[in-house]
């Protein structure tokens, strides 16, 4: 009696989401649930692989999954065997797609407003609320800092202040801050019709 093979080994490379481990008698690693494309697949993990993996894997977790596959005609049986697990590549669309980026968080940045008497005396305490107004307004009073420092050595040119790419700026009043905001913050500033008078710049 001949014996005839109706399976066969190929090799297989699978991308999708983790949904679960597949645990046998209770604490037995036998392989993981991979959410594909293509539908649901279990994948037995090769031996080397269950005593050295991780069971902290966050559900969802994308990864790629590279073994071999063999059918059983007779049975009508897939056996997938993972022989390595790697975290799927960021690049791809359909991963971007489900992981968030991260994003790192602003960096603050700070105009410098001199708080001399003379700058003070010529409307530097009304140009300094000017500013936290439209801060506000313009949604930046977590990104932008208003620091008040010591004389700038232009007294009779105040108030004076510098923004944060360096600009200095003298005889600034508050209602030129709009103008200020919308020429140093343009992606983050509001959309509004100004009339503003002419920023001078020192």
């Amino acid at each position: 009696m001949s014996i005839s093979t109706n399976s066969a080994v190929t090799e297989f490379c699978f991308e999708g989401r983790f949904l679960d481990f597949v645990i046998k008698d209770g604490y037995k690693l036998k392989g993981l649930l991979l959410g594909t494309s293509e539908g649901e697949f279990y994948i037995k993990l090769a031996k080397h692989l269950r005593s050295a993996f991780d069971l902290r894997l966050a559900k969802g977790t994308w990864l790629q999954v590279v073994g071999t596959k063999q059918y059983n005609a007779k049975k009508d049986q897939l056996t997938l065997v993972g022989e390595r697990v790697m975290a799927a590549s960021y690049d791809m669309g359909i991963v971007a797609a489900q992981i968030p980026a991260k994003t790192k968080p602003a960096k603050t940045q700070t105009i410098l407003v001199c708080q001399k008497s003379d700058c003070m005396k010529r409307g530097g305490k009304a140009l300094c609320q000017a500013l936290q107004s439209e801060l506000k307004d313009s949604g930046l009073e977590d990104s932008v800092t208003i620091k008040g420092t010591g004389c700038m050595k232009n007294c009779k040119a105040g108030p004076n202040l510098v923004m944060p790419d360096k600009t200095r700026y003298s005889k600034i009043q508050s209602i030129q801050v709009p103008a200020l905001i919308d020429k140093h913050f343009p992606e983050k500033s509001q959309d509004k019709a100004k009339n503003i008078p002419t920023l001078v710049e020192v």
